[in-house]
């Protein structure tokens, strides 16, 4: 049996009706192969026979190659004694020496493997791939009285119907100080048995699970209403310097003759945001149904200066500040009206205080404005569109919310924007919009919550300003090969019914320009920014070239991280309660301010260009630098409202460094701390003081933000 190879063993043993005998005996290769051998050269299984003569019957009845092994392991019939001879030759057995058995000259029937089917080589139990086993008899009962089972075609085939498919797994959780036992049986369950209070898990109050059928309103229709609450808690804690000027009737360093004051401040600020939303209709892949959303905003806010009429007009008040508001900064209702293509493309409406944002930026108007909104996508969502009117809200001078309580104001927005994507490249968006803001605010007279005028603003003429401009405008977002890439382009183009400067109409024509690209190097990306606004050449002609924004809040060249776009500098010389530049906006506007003021086109422009890098060391941590110059376009505004000859364009350095910590790798606990200086330039310091001392004004930012 030496040919045969130790692989066919099993297979040979299956064929000759041996298996199950082998395995019980079990017997080792060797063995094996010499029994086969045995067997097939016709020899006699002494392992068989020793004591296990049972086991061989069994297994002859057994088995579809049974008559093989009865043949070749059992003597014929024939040749075995029967009881009767047993007992007659008993006494010859005594007497006479037992005589040598002859060999059996038996003949060995020979293998016929060819006749083996495979189906009748197979191990009990098992069964060959794709061969259907037989099904046993239909069982019939007899039940009378009971209700029949519905027939096999009640179900569909495809498809089961599920009553609640988002708790199927939830079901399988244990109550709340049970048998645990089961996460060690399903130890990724547990992910799913999470508390309420526990965003990180399918919650119900996040919206991850819809509301349960017992705690539903009755004119809630449909199963797939969802109900979800946002809290935010921002922390704000911000010392800074900037050049304060001391107050004409009283100071808080009496005797102190120097026109600018001490500039350091702190700021602290806490704001609470709740919002709530009631949507119909799964989100994963689709706009929802019907949704309604209220989301209010409660901020307490210290603010401590040096020098007094920072705070408050009134030079008998003290130079600190305690105050707090609650805004309605949501309130709408948004209904998706129709799907126009098979993969979800559609049109929906929204009505209400909502976020409206002009481009990818936030170059020209970001903000919670009441209005009405048509959108809704086309072509796979490769294509965009909005349409949307607005009405601008009153603010709180301090918080910057919205204020319900008061009147609207006489100044409407109207925009229009398409978005396409993979224009002109693969991987890069275009956005084209128009933008009207009307503004019919030129009777108006507006006083801030701290006795400021604001509207008119205290500049040039002093009378109230009506305007109308309309904004084209052309971006792109997104990355051509590895650059990452962002740009905008504005045109302001209008007519403003009293030039500050002239008093009398003026026409408006000014241009705004900036992009910002960034590569990627392993956990590095390198930025490179630049801006240009122009600025207002000649104040006294009927154009008015100084490009300014509706509302700015722009992330760009560092956002708040940098000195120039988190503070305020006050315009001091040329006009009162005027800013040379808003908080949270990178443009020389000359606006008394950006949350109440109207927009300024007589102002001398903005040029910027700058660098940065972020550093994400970890997926919790990052560090970002940033480094931008800026410049005045145009100074001759500036020199008309100061009344001076020449005023140098360098407005000076802002540097600023930010570290960034989410210890969960998520935005529900995110940490911040930034730092930023500007060194001025000559134009800076001849506005502020040409003695002034200091080598750079600071702006430090520690901010912390829980979100549930």
């Amino acid at each position: 049996m030496s040919a045969v190879v130790s692989s066919f063993l099993p297979i040979m043993a299956v064929m000759s009706g041996q298996a199950e005998l082998m395995e019980t005996r079990h017997l080792s290769a060797d063995e094996m192969e010499t029994s086969l051998a045995a067997l097939l050269a016709g020899e006699k299984f002494n392992w068989l026979r020793a004591g296990n003569a049972d086991a061989v019957i069994a297994s002859a009845g057994e088995g579809t190659n049974a008559g093989i092994i009865t043949a070749v392991n059992e003597p014929p019939q024939e040749d075995l004694p029967t009881a009767e001879d047993a007992d007659s030759n008993d006494d010859e057995a005594e007497t006479q020496p037992a005589p040598t058995p002859a060999p059996a000259e038996t003949e060995q029937p020979e293998m016929d493997f060819d006749s083996i089917d495979a189906d009748e080589a197979l191990i009990d139990g098992r069964r060959r791939p794709g061969v259907p086993k037989e099904l046993p008899e239909r069982v019939t009962q007899n039940n009378p009285g009971a209700i029949s089972a519905p027939p096999p075609e009640a179900f569909p085939t495809d498809e089961f119907p599920v009553p609640d498919r988002w708790r199927i797994l939830r079901s399988l959780c244990p109550e709340k100080g049970g048998d645990q036992s089961i996460f060690q049986v399903f130890g990724a369950l547990q992910h799913n048995c999470r508390s309420t209070l526990n965003p990180y898990g399918q919650n119900v109050l996040k919206g991850d699970l819809p509301i349960p059928e017992d705690k539903k309103p009755s004119f809630l229709k449909g199963d797939d209403w969802f109900f979800v609450v946002n809290a935010i808690s921002d922390t704000v804690i911000e010392p800074r310097s900037f050049p304060i000027p001391v107050g004409i009737q009283t100071t808080e360093r009496p005797g102190n003759i120097d026109v600018f004051g001490r500039s350091g401040s702190e700021v602290y600020a806490q704001t609470f945001i709740t919002g709530f939303a009631l949507i119909k209709g799964s989100t994963a892949y689709k706009p929802p149904d019907v949704e309604y959303r209220v989301t209010l905003a409660t901020q307490i806010n210290h603010v401590n200066v040096p020098e007094r009429r920072v705070l408050f007009v009134e030079p008998s008040k003290k130079s600190r500040r305690t105050d707090y508001f609650i805004g309605v900064q949501e309130a709408f209702f948004d209904y998706h009206i129709r799907n126009t293509s098979a993969r979800h493309d559609f049109d929906s409406f929204r009505i209400g205080i909502q976020p409206m944002q002009a481009d990818f930026r936030g170059f020209l108007f970001q903000d919670n404005q009441l209005g009405f909104r048509l959108f809704g996508t086309r072509d796979n969502n490769r294509v965009q569109y909005n349409l949307g009117a607005f009405v601008q809200l009153e603010k709180d001078t301090n918080s910057g919310l919205n204020d319900i309580t008061q009147t609207p104001r006489d100044s409407y927005i109207f925009f229009a924007n398409l978005y396409r994507q993979d224009l002109p490249f693969v991987g890069l968006t275009s956005q084209f919009s128009v933008t009207y803001n009307m503004n019919r605010e030129k009777n108006d007279i507006e006083i801030d919550d701290n006795g400021f005028p604001v509207r008119p603003a205290l500049i040039g003429d002093l009378r109230g300003r009506s305007y109308d401009v309309v904004y084209p405008g052309y971006a792109v977002d997104g990355r051509i090969g590895r650059i990452n890439l962002t740009g905008q382009v504005y045109g302001a183009f209008g007519e403003d019914r009293n030039s500050i400067f002239t008093s009398e109409p003026a026409k408006i024509a000014a241009y705004f320009a900036a992009a910002e690209a960034s590569y990627d190097v392993d956990f590095l990306r390198f930025r490179a920014s630049g801006l240009f606004a122009s600025g207002d050449g000649n104040p006294y002609n009927n154009t008015e070239a100084g490009f300014d924004a509706i509302f700015e809040n722009p992330i760009f060249a560092g956002a708040d991280t940098s000195y120039w776009i988190r503070q305020t500098i006050p315009f001091a010389g040329g006009g009162r309660v005027i800013g040379l530049n808003g908080r949270n906006g990178i443009l020389n506007s000359l606006r008394s301010s950006k949350e109440q003021g109207q927009s300024n086109f007589n102002n001398p422009g903005t040029i910027l260009a700058g660098v940065g890098v972020d550093a994400d060391l970890t997926p919790q941590l990052r560090l970002s630098g940033n480094a931008n110059h800026l410049w005045f376009h145009k100074t001759e505004s500036l020199e008309a409202l100061r009344v001076e000859g020449s005023i140098p364009s360098d407005i000076g350095w802002d540097l600023s460094t930010a570290a960034i910590y989410r210890p969960n790798a998520s935005q529900n606990i995110v940490f911040r701390l930034s730092g930023a200086a500007l060194l001025p330039g000559k134009g800076f310091k001849d506005l502020f003081d040409k003695s002034d001392k200091r080598d750079f004004h600071y702006s430090i930012l520690f901010n912390a933000i829980l979100a549930f």
